[in-house]
């Protein structure tokens, strides 16, 4: 999973476009995008969308972002949707482990209910789109065996603080996102989760998007959620490991399966230690090759 392109879900045309976006997930939104007048026809579009494309080979994973937990309209959005089996719910406004449990009880009836295996759907938090959320990072980690990963969001975010402008006029984030941002990484980290990097809005600025992506690989995330299809591209390259890579993570395990008992070995003059085989283990495993 490198890519994740939201998608409205009253959108048919939309819909079949991200299709051939190469996007390695479609995020169907039955939330922001989607007006309140027209919730009930985006669940029936979504739910006819899901249904043709169950059986189809080499489709992206079909996540779909419901309303929150408190805004009433979850159950109407699971009723609708939830009967063609998404491969994930993605929950918005999550504040902590307990909404993730909250929600894996809800689809657990579904589940039940529509005759899908239990625990298939996967679940993907959007931790940080208000400030409780961002004190609530470091509880995720137990909260549901369906919870697949930890993303952030700072437009949200931005509005419930109240703030201006959630970036500076370099384009880079403000302190109280790059905070949000980080923490949400920790806190993947701490539940044994991907963390997953927000959208870059301004989908006209490759290089900016370039750099975005460049940044949070190197920090630790494993993928960035997009808004338009042509970021994809640049997404995918972005979190694909390089072959250089491969090559380098290949020979660390190497190193370390030759001397068992080292708790240090030699790779090509340089010294490594075992958190430099746990990084090598975990590149392979996101290059496929584990």
């Amino acid at each position: 999973m490198r890519s994740l392109l939201f998608v409205p879900g009253d959108s048919t045309r939309k819909l079949e476009k991200g299709l051939t976006s190469g996007a390695d997930v479609l995020l169907i939104d039955l939330e922001d995008s989607v007006a309140l007048s027209a919730k009930e026809e985006a669940r029936r579009v979504t739910a006819e969308f899901l249904a043709e494309q169950s059986t189809e080979a080499g489709r992206p994973r079909l996540f779909v972002r419901v309303n929150g937990l408190t805004t009433g309209l979850i159950d109407a959005d699971l009723d609708g949707v939830m009967q063609a089996g998404p491969d994930g719910i993605v929950l918005p406004k999550t504040i902590g482990g307990a909404d993730v449990a909250h929600l894996g009880a809800k689809l657990a009836v579904r589940e039940a209910e529509f005759g899908l295996e239990d625990g298939v759907t996967r679940i993907l938090a959007i931790a940080t789109e208000n400030a409780a959320g961002v004190f609530a990072l470091g509880t995720f980690a137990g909260a549901s065996h369906r919870l697949m990963g930890l993303t952030w969001g700072g437009e949200d975010l931005s509005a419930d603080l109240g703030a201006e402008t959630n970036r500076d006029s370099d384009g880079g984030y403000t302190d109280p996102y790059r905070l949000a941002r980080s923490l949400t990484l920790l806190g993947a980290t701490a539940a044994g989760v991907d963390a997953v990097d927000s959208v870059f809005t301004n989908f006209r600025d490759m290089t900016g998007l370039e750099t975005e992506c460049r940044e949070a690989r190197r920090d630790g995330f494993v993928a960035k959620m997009a808004i338009h299809p042509a970021q994809v591209p640049v997404i995918n390259e972005a979190f694909t490991p390089s072959q250089e890579a491969i090559e380098r993570a290949q020979a660390v395990i190497e190193a370390f399966k030759a001397n068992p008992g080292a708790g240090v070995v030699g790779v090509n003059g340089e010294m490594l230690d075992r958190p430099h085989l746990l990084r090598a283990e975990r590149l392979l495993r996101r290059a496929g090759k584990q």
